[in-house]
C-alpha cells in the first residue's frame, strides 16, 4: 500500500488513540485544540491527561494550527465531541484538498438539526467520501496492546478496503459494513442504555438486572435504528450488539459512570462538571427522544433515562416504572 497521509482531528483519548494505531501504517498528523497537548505529544510522546502512562509513536506530530495538520491530508479522521463537530469541520474546509475521504469516530447527534456526523459531513464537506470507524473500542484497553476489533462503514467499497488496511493493526481489528447509517446510529443509541446499565449498578441491582437493561436496550435501539434506515443484522454485530456490552459493563465507560452516579443520588450537572471528557449520552438523549416520537418508537428504558438526565425523575422511580410495566411479547 502506498503510505497515505493521516490527519486526525481532535486530541481526546479515542483520537489520539486512532492516531496511535494508523502510525503503524504511515505517518500521522494530529491536531489539538489545548497547545500543551501539542507540546508533550511532541516533546515527550504522551496525553497524560486522556492516555495517562501510555507512549504515543514518534511518527504522530501534533499540530496547533489546523491547516498545518489537514493542508496534506489524503484521508481525514473527525475525532471531536458532537457539539463541536460542525464548526471544526468549517475550520478544516478551507485547508482540505477535493475528494479526501472523511472518517467519523464520533458517537453522537447534532443537537437542533438530529444529524449524525456523517451527515454533517455532507452538508459541510459535500464531494468528499464519508465513513465511520465504530465498534467496542475502550481506548486505554487498545493502547495497553489489548485486542479489539472495530466496524468500517461507508458505501464505497474501494474506499473501505483502503481504509480498513489502513486502520487495521496487529490486535486492532477491521471489519467493514456498508451500513454507515446503522453502524454510526448503533455507536449512538448505545450510550442512553449505558446509562441505564448504570444507574442500576449505582442503585445496587444485581447481574439479572444488568442481563434484561442490555437486552431490552438492544430491542430498543434496534427498532429506532431500522425506522432510521439502518439493517437489523448490523445491531447484532460490532456496532450493535458489541458496542452496547462494552458501554455497559466497562467502569471506563464515561456513559456508564454517568448512569452509577445517577444512581447514588448525584445530579447530573455535578457529573458533569467533574468529568475530564464527554459523556455523549447526556447531550443526545433529547434527539433520540425527539426521534422515538417523530418514528413511532417505544423506548420505555430511554424514555426514563431521559427524564432522570431532565431530572423530572430520580432512578428509583425510573426503575419501579421500567418494573411496573405491562410484559408482552418479547418480540
Amino acid at each position: 500500500m502506498n503510505k497515505l497521509q493521516v490527519s486526525v482531528i481532535g486530541g481526546g483519548s479515542w483520537g489520539t488513540t486512532v492516531a496511535s494505531l494508523m502510525a503503524e501504517n504511515t505517518d500521522v498528523s494530529i491536531w489539538a485544540r489545548s497547545g500543551a497537548t501539542v507540546t508533550e505529544i511532541n516533546t515527550n510522546h504522551t496525553n497524560e491527561k486522556y492516555l495517562p502512562g501510555a507512549k504515543l509513536p514518534s511518527n504522530v506530530k501534533a499540530y496547533a494550527a489546523i491547516g498545518d495538520a489537514v493542508k496534506s491530508a489524503d484521508v481525514l479522521v473527525m475525532g471531536v465531541p458532537s457539539n463541536s463537530f460542525r464548526d471544526v469541520l468549517s475550520e478544516v474546509r478551507p485547508h482540505l484538498r477535493a475528494w479526501v475521504p472523511v472518517i467519523s469516530l464520533t458517537k453522537g447527534l447534532e443537537r437542533g438539526t438530529d444529524l449524525r456526523m456523517t451527515e454533517i459531513i455532507e452538508q459541510e464537506l459535500p464531494r468528499h467520501p464519508v465513513g465511520v470507524l465504530t465498534g467496542p473500542n475502550l481506548a486505554r484497553e487498545i493502547m495497553a496492546g489489548q485486542a479489539a476489533a472495530s466496524v468500517l462503514a461507508t458505501d464505497d467499497d474501494n474506499i473501505a478496503a483502503e481504509l480498513q488496511r489502513l486502520f487495521n493493526c496487529g490486535l486492532f481489528r477491521v471489519y467493514t459494513n456498508d451500513d454507515v447509517v446503522g453502524c454510526e446510529l448503533g455507536g449512538v443509541l448505545k450510550n442512553i442504555i449505558a446509562i441505564a446499565v448504570g444507574m442500576g449498578i449505582g442503585l445496587g441491582a444485581g447481574d439479572n438486572t444488568r442481563s434484561a437493561l442490555i437486552t431490552r436496550g438492544l430491542a430498543e435501539i434496534t427498532r429506532l435504528g431500522v425506522a432510521l434506515g439502518g439493517k437489523a443484522e448490523t445491531f447484532a454485530g460490532l456496532a450493535g450488539m458489541g458496542d452496547l456490552l462494552a458501554t455497559c459493563i466497562s467502569p471506563q465507560s464515561r456513559n456508564h459512570q454517568v448512569g452509577v452516579q445517577l444512581g447514588k443520588g448525584r445530579k447530573i450537572d455535578q457529573i458533569i462538571a467533574d468529568m475530564v471528557m464527554v459523556a455523549e449520552g447526556v447531550k443526545s438523549a433529547p434527539t433520540v427522544m425527539r426521534l422515538a416520537q417523530r418514528f413511532g418508537v417505544e423506548m420505555p428504558i430511554a424514555t426514563d433515562v431521559f427524564e432522570v438526565i431532565e431530572g423530572r425523575m430520580t432512578p428509583e422511580e425510573a426503575f419501579r416504572g421500567l418494573l411496573a410495566r405491562e410484559v408482552g411479547s418479547e418480540n
